[in-house]
């Protein structure tokens, strides 16, 4: 199928984030300054996460206002629908644009109403994920997630854990999603990016129903199987991956291997921005390196619809864009 063929099908991203994803237009018109493209992107040669997360100070710095929220969220709905994208779960960190200005509850309805906007011209469904950061206390991400829970079903739809890995383990926030078990929030978690594979299976023992990456899970057929069970969606990003070194060469990504050991991949952007990619790219990706064929991009679509986090009549509206 040709390249545009894959822009025109419909698709699904799962996991999406805001600040890493905001157009060039977007930056430029928030912060009233030329901004070279360099700044948001990465190079071909990045080194490891580190110098990856480097390209979030600037988008960052258009998201501590009301306005800037709206803005970024709204042009971000429209930028995706350009290569038709359906339905998208976008996250961000609420916390990460709590200021003097803004409180936590006039950040969630700022970008939900930016989102509201955006679908109004395009027809795109969206939800959105709230990040805690690992680099916050129990108790922040705790006030966080009672405030975002409210809006459960009102354009938010789970919560999600990001930010280092390597430093803060999987095992310190036993807690904090204990207690978002008991706010019957659900949850997807950042694990196995650039970290050990008991990540992972610590973050499906806290009740992860998707984990973000995923990428530890390589070889270690105990813990694919747990994941392959409790049907597990896995939110793989290639191109993102390979940038920030979750794996050292192309060559190793476990994309084959986790589909031969009957896991839920689903196939996502990571950060359309710094990654300089969308779905239509990632797609052209795996059929290039992986031989991926239509049929198993279309596996990806489904899968994503099944492990989407909506309630079954819009799962089944989803999955009609791709009839068996």
């Amino acid at each position: 199928m040709s390249e545009m063929s894959l822009q025109q099908m419909p698709k699904i991203d799962l996991h999406c984030h805001l600040d890493g994803s905001l157009t060039l237009q977007s930056v430029q018109r928030l912060l009233d300054r030329e901004v070279d493209i360099q700044e948001l992107q990465v190079k071909d040669d990045c080194r490891n996460l580190a110098e990856y997360l480097e390209k979030f100070d600037v988008p960052l710095q258009c998201l501590q206002t009301s306005k800037g929220l709206r803005t970024a969220s709204r042009e971000f709905l429209l930028d995706v629908a350009k290569e038709n994208v359906r339905y998208v779960e976008v996250r961000f960190a609420p916390l990460l644009s709590v200021n003097e200005h803004l409180n936590c509850r006039q950040v969630v309805e700022a970008v939900l109403e930016g989102l509201e906007e955006a679908k109004k011209r395009c027809g795109v469904f969206y939800n959105v994920i709230v990040c805690a950061m690992r680099h916050h206390t129990d108790e922040e991400s705790f006030e966080m997630m009672k405030v975002c829970r409210e809006f459960l079903g009102d354009g938010v739809c789970a919560a999600d854990l990001a930010g280092n890995e390597a430093a803060f383990p999987m095992e310190n926030f036993r807690k904090l999603f204990g207690e978002a078990k008991k706010l019957d929030f659900p949850f997807t978690i950042h694990a196995g990016e650039c970290g050990r594979v008991e990540n992972v299976t610590e973050a499906v023992e806290c009740g992860a129903a998707r984990i973000g990456h995923g990428i530890a899970l390589r070889g270690h057929q105990e813990a694919m199987r747990l994941c392959a069970e409790r049907k597990i969606g896995i939110e793989m990003c290639p191109i993102s991956n390979l940038q920030t070194k979750a794996v050292s060469d192309w060559k190793e990504y476990p994309i084959r291997e986790f589909m031969d050991a009957g896991l839920c991949v689903t196939l996502n952007t990571d950060n359309r921005m710094v990654s300089n990619t969308s779905i239509a790219k990632e797609m052209e990706f795996v059929q290039q390196h992986y031989g991926i064929t239509m049929e198993e991009l279309i596996g990806f679509q489904r899968n994503a619809a099944e492990v989407s986090f909506v309630d079954d009549a819009m799962k089944h509206e989803l999955l009609k864009l791709w009839p068996i």
